[in-house]
């Protein structure tokens, strides 16, 4: 730990663990869902990324798969247990196949759904926009202390809500969440907060979980990270439903293997299940070699709603 004008400077690294289970996207949490899995940073280590996965391992017993880094917070009133102290935090998405977790500080994955219900339209537009956020961002838009900041407030509840003549843009994550913080309806605003919209977390954290849950939105369409996610086989459906669920929305079937078939991204693996509950399913599994052959076109997943 160093110091700047008096004021204690502590470095942290914090990890945004992801997995797909069941249809459900997951993230790793600690003490009770309240916090991601975090701890300071050990120079003993030979990099960021060793010390991330060491730290996280420790606390979770937990081994890590891909990791890129994701985002560093540094903002003066990050931790509230003690004003003279500033902790930076350096930020690591994380993506496994494997959604168990034991050991210290009673490390359980959650669904992210439950800090974030207005982002989940799989089942179409979230009712909690309707009956609960969009009221409360007019009232607040009509509480402006002048015409231009109201229109301003407007507009910007429509954009990132996908209100009025608007399209929801499911990338826009981290500017839904800030905009209900600077309207003061979720509790860690300290306002005027909302029942309802997500459970909270401590410190920033539910801010730097919806940064990882935008960027792993952005990244399906053009990387085919989402395999990380997939155990060794898998079904067509089993993919889908998984993509679904990362991007809050559902796909047009047809659509989605047309792409899959297309680009080559999977190969049959010669074997079938039944645990479809319907005919046995074909199994496949990831073609490690679109990685090569797509670093420089990329890799598209279809991400329009079906209808």
């Amino acid at each position: 730990m160093s110091t700047i004008s008096g004021q204690a400077l502590q470095a942290e690294l914090i990890a945004v663990i992801v997995a797909a289970t069941d249809g459900e996207p997951q993230v790793l949490t600690i003490r009770d869902g309240s916090l991601l899995p975090s701890g300071p940073f050990a120079t003993v280590d030979r990099s960021l990324q060793a010390s991330l996965r060491a730290w996280v391992e420790r606390q979770t017993h937990h081994p890590l798969g891909y990791v890129e880094q994701l985002y560093t917070f540094a903002d003066r009133d990050r931790s509230t247990d003690d004003p003279q102290r500033r902790v930076i935090s350096i930020s690591y998405l994380g993506l496994t196949r494997q959604a168990h977790a034991s050991g210290g500080h009673a490390a359980s994955w959650r669904s992210w759904y439950r800090y974030f219900p207005w982002e989940d339209w799989r089942d179409g537009p979230s009712p909690v926009i309707g009956r609960l956020i969009a009221p409360r961002l007019r009232s607040w838009a009509a509480a402006a202390a002048t015409p231009a900041l109201r229109r301003e407030r407007q507009q910007r509840a429509r954009i990132t809500f996908g209100l009025a003549d608007h399209s929801w843009n499911e990338e826009m994550v981290l500017q839904r969440y800030e905009l209900l913080y600077e309207a003061g309806l979720v509790a860690e605003a300290a306002g005027d907060v909302v029942a309802g919209l997500g459970v909270p977390m401590q410190y920033d954290h539910r801010r730097i979980l919806a940064t990882g849950i935008a960027r792993l939105r952005a990244k399906i369409k053009y990387r085919p990270v989402v395999f990380e996610l997939m155990p060794e086989s898998f079904t067509l459906l089993q993919l889908q439903r998984a993509v679904e669920a990362l991007a809050g929305q559902l796909l047009h079937k047809q659509n989605f293997r047309r792409l899959i078939d297309s680009q080559a991204l999977v190969e049959e693996t010669g074997e079938h299940t039944a645990e479809t509950g319907g005919r046995p399913a074909k199994l496949f599994r990831f073609r490690p070699q679109v990685l090569l052959e797509r670093a420089i076109a990329g890799t598209k997943l279809p991400l329009a709603r079906s209808a």
